[in-house]
C-alpha cells in the first residue's frame, strides 16, 4: 500500500511536527560540547576529530558562525563552534577573511578543515538554511536540526539539501542530527543528506531523516562514481519516498537503522555500488533494498535484518528488488570495529538515541542507551583556582547582571551587591549568570564566592566572553581564577556540572 508522502501532509500538521521536533529544551550539561568519538568510515583515512584541540566559541547567528571561521589564523586552525538558537536567512551573511570562503543564505564550510559545529543549550535550528561542505575535510556536525531547505520557491539555500557535500570532501561525521523537509521536489525540496563529486569517509549516526521525497544520495549521476566509504548507523528514516540512500558506485555500510514508511524504495544500490546491510529494521515500507530506476545493477550483502510489513514489486528491466527473500550477491569487507544491536530492539534503541535534543545518547551494543564521555574542549586542562584575594577594585559593584535561569527567591543582582548573605541559584543544577557594563571593561581575574551551606556544590564551569562567545577558561569548584586580560562588555560564568544546588553569593571581577 502506498502511503501519503510528506508533501501531502497538511500545513498545520507539518507545523506541529516541526514544533515537536525542535521543542525539546536541554540543560547545558546535556548538550554543552561535542561529545564522543567518530564511528564507522569516518574513523578511517586518518580519522575525524573536527575542532578538537582548538578554540571554542559561541554563535547565535549564521553570521557569527562565518565570523568564527574567518577569525582563525588559518583555514586549518582547529575550532569548535557551539551554536544556540535559530539560524536563518535573516541572520546569515557573508563574512570575508583569509581563513574562510563563506556566502550569504547558507552555512558555507568551504575550503577549510578541522571544524566542529555543535548545537548546545536550548538547541540549534537551521531554519530553511542548509549546511554546505565543499573542498573540506575533518568536519563534525552534531546535535543540530536542519529543516525545510528549498531549491526552488523562496527562500532557497544549498540546492535544496539539508546537508550537502561535494568536491573533494574527506572525513565528515554527522551525529545526532534531525533533518526535516515538508515534501518532495514539486514542493521545492531536494535531498536531506547528499554526497557527490569525490566525497569519501563519511558517517551519519544517531540521526533522524523525515518527511522528504529524497533521503539522500552518494553520487549525482551514473558517471559520478568517485564517492563512497560511507556508514549509516542508528538512524531513523521516516516517511521518505526514495533514496534511503541512493548509492551510485562506492561502498556503504548500513547497520542498526530503523526505516519506517519508505513509500517507493529504500536502499537503492546501483552502478556497481556495494552495500553491507546488517541488523536493520524495515517497517511498513516498499522495496527497501535493491536496484531501482536503472539497468545498471548494484550489489548487497545482507544479514540479521527484520522485514516487518514490507512489500516488494515484481522485477523488471529497470527494477531489481532484493526481496521478498533478500539474499547476498556480494561480500563487503569492513575495516573498522563495530557492535551490532539485535535487529528486534532497533526501533526501541533508535527512538531513545537518534536526533538532536536526545542528550547525545548512544547504544552500548546491547540494546541500551548510554551517555558517552564528553570530548575535552580547549583549554583541555582544569586550572586550579588561586585561593588569594585579587588586588584592586571589584568591578562588579555598580555593574549590571543577567542570566539564563534563576531559582525562585533568588536574584541576578545578588552576585554583585557585596553581600555574602544573598545569592543567585539556577533553576536547576546548571545555568549561567553574567556581569555586564555599558562600555568595554578590562578584566583579568574573577572570584566566585559560594553562599554559606553550599560550599563545594559548584562542579565544572566555563568562563565566557559573552561579547564573542569565546571561552576564557574552564575549571571546577569556586574560587579565584586568572586569565589573560580581556576587554569586554559582558562576562558569563556558566555552571555545567554541580552536586546539589549551586549558590553563587558573589561574582567578583577585577582588572
Amino acid at each position: 500500500m502506498r502511503r501519503p508522502v510528506a508533501l501531502r501532509i497538511s500545513a498545520a500538521s507539518a507545523a506541529m511536527a516541526l514544533a515537536a521536533a525542535v521543542g525539546v529544551t536541554l540543560s547545558m550539561s546535556e548538550a554543552s560540547a561535542a561529545t564522543g568519538s567518530a564511528t564507522g568510515y569516518a574513523t578511517q583515512n586518518g580519522g575525524t576529530t573536527g575542532g578538537a584541540g582548538g578554540q571554542t566559541v559561541r554563535a547565535t547567528t549564521g553570521t557569527q558562525i562565518h565570523a568564527a571561521l574567518c577569525s582563525r589564523a588559518a583555514s586549518n586552525t582547529p575550532i569548535t563552534i557551539e551554536v544556540e538558537g535559530t539560524i536563518n536567512h535573516g541572520n546569515t551573511t557573508k563574512v570575508s577573511g583569509d581563513s574562510c570562503n563563506t556566502a550569504a543564505g547558507v552555512i558555507e564550510l568551504k575550503q577549510i578543515s578541522n571544524v566542529t559545529l555543535v548545537g548546545v543549550g536550548s538547541g540549534a535550528v537551521f531554519d530553511q538554511l542548509g549546511i554546505h561542505i565543499r573542498e573540506s575535510s575533518n568536519i563534525i556536525i552534531q546535535n543540530v536540526t536542519v529543516r525545510n531547505v528549498k531549491k526552488s520557491g523562496s527562500p532557497t539555500s544549498n540546492g535544496g539539501d539539508a546537508i550537502g557535500m561535494e568536491s573533494d570532501v574527506r572525513n565528515v561525521w554527522v551525529d545526532h542530527a534531525t533533518l526535516l523537509a515538508s515534501g518532495g521536489e514539486s514542493e521545492g525540496y531536494d535531498g536531506l543528506f547528499d554526497m557527490k563529486d569525490n566525497t569519501q569517509y563519511v558517517t551519519l549516526s544517531y540521526s533522524i531523516l523525515r518527511n522528504s521525497g529524497r533521503g539522500g544520495l552518494i553520487g549525482s549521476s551514473e558517471s559520478d562514481l568517485s564517492n563512497g566509504y560511507v556508514t549509516f548507523h542508528h538512524n531513523r528514516y521516516e516517511n521518505i519516498d526514495s533514496r534511503a540512500p541512493l548509492l551510485r558506485g562506492g561502498t556503504a555500510h548500513a547497520y542498526n537503522n530503523h526505516y519506517v514508511s519508505l513509500n517507493e524504495s529504500g536502499i537503492n544500490s546501483r552502478a556497481g555500488a556495494k552495500a553491507k546491510v546488517d541488523n536493520n529494521y524495515f517497517e511498513d515500507s516498499k522495496d527497501v533494498l535493491g536496484t531501482f530506476y536503472t539497468d545498471q545493477r548494484g550489489y548487497w550483502q545482507v544479514s540479521g535484518n527484520v522485514f516487518d510489513n514490507v512489500t516488494w514489486s515484481s522485477p523488471g528491466t529497470e527494477n531489481y528488488p532484493a526481496g521478498p527473500n533478500p539474499q547476498s550477491n556480494t561480500t563487503v569487507s569492513i575495516p573498522y570495529s563495530y557492535s551490532l544491536d539485535a535487529a528486534a530492539c532497533v526501533p526501541d534503541v533508535v527512538s531513545r538515541t537518534a536526533g538532536a535534543g536526545t542528550g547525545l545518547k548512544v547504544s552500548d551494543g546491547n540494546c541500551s542507551a548510554q551517555t558517552p564521555t564528553p570530548t575535552p574542549t580547549t583549554p583541555p586542562t582544569t586550572p586550579t583556582p588561586d585561593p588569594t584575594q585579587p588586588s584592586g577594585t571589584n568591578l562588579s559593584i555598580g555593574a549590571g547582571s543577567d542570566g539564563s535561569s534563576k531559582a525562585d527567591g533568588t536574584s541576578y543582582g545578588s552576585v554583585r551587591d557585596g553581600d555574602m548573605s544573598t545569592y543567585w541559584s539556577p533553576s536547576g543544577s546548571t545555568g549561567s549568570v553574567s556581569i555586564k557594563w555599558g562600555s568595554a571593561t578590562a578584566v583579568s581575574s574573577v572570584a566566585i564566592r559560594e553562599a554559606a551551606g553550599s560550599t563545594g556544590a559548584i562542579g565544572s564551569w566555563r568562563l565566557l566572553n559573552a561579547d564573542t562567545g569565546a571561552v576564557l577558561t574552564t575549571g571546577s569548584g569556586a574560587g579565584v581564577v586568572t586569565f589573560p586580560q580581556t576587554s569586554l562588555k559582558k562576562i558569563t560564568f556558566e555552571i555545567t556540572g554541580a552536586t546539589g544546588t549551586p549558590k553563587v553569593a558573589e561574582f567578583e571581577t577585577y582588572a
